[in-house]
C-alpha cells in the first residue's frame, strides 16, 4: 500500500501588508460593483437552495452543564427512546432559530 504525502500550507497572520498590498485592496475596495466581472460565476436558482444542506461535517462545539428539567418533561423525553439529550438539544435549537428569524 502506497503512503500519501500530505502537503500544508500555513498563513503567516503575523506579517503586515506591504503599502503595495494596502494599495491594491484599497483601489479594489473603491470600485462600484458593477465593475466586478462574474461571467464566470453560474448563477444560483431557487432550486438549489431548496436542496442545499447544512455542512455535514460541521458540528457544534458541546458545553456541559447541569439544569433542572420538570420530573414529567424529563420522563417523556425519556419515554422517546435513547438520545433525549439530544432531543432536548435539537427542541432548544428550533427554539432559538424561531426565536432568532422573529428579529
Amino acid at each position: 500500500m502506497r503512503k500519501r504525502s500530505t502537503v500544508t500550507y500555513e498563513l503567516d497572520a503575523e506579517k503586515p501588508l506591504s503599502a503595495a498590498e494596502r494599495a491594491e485592496i484599497k483601489g479594489l475596495a473603491t470600485l462600484p460593483d458593477e465593475t466586478i466581472d462574474t461571467s464566470d460565476i453560474p448563477p444560483v436558482s431557487d432550486g438549489f437552495w431548496r436542496h442545499a444542506v447544512r455542512n455535514p461535517f460541521y458540528r457544534p462545539v458541546k458545553q456541559q452543564l447541569t439544569v433542572r428539567v420538570d420530573a414529567d418533561v424529563l420522563a417523556w423525553l425519556r419515554s422517546k427512546g435513547r438520545g433525549y439529550q439530544t432531543k432536548l438539544n435539537a427542541i432548544l435549537r428550533q427554539a432559538m432559530l424561531q426565536d432568532v428569524t422573529k428579529r
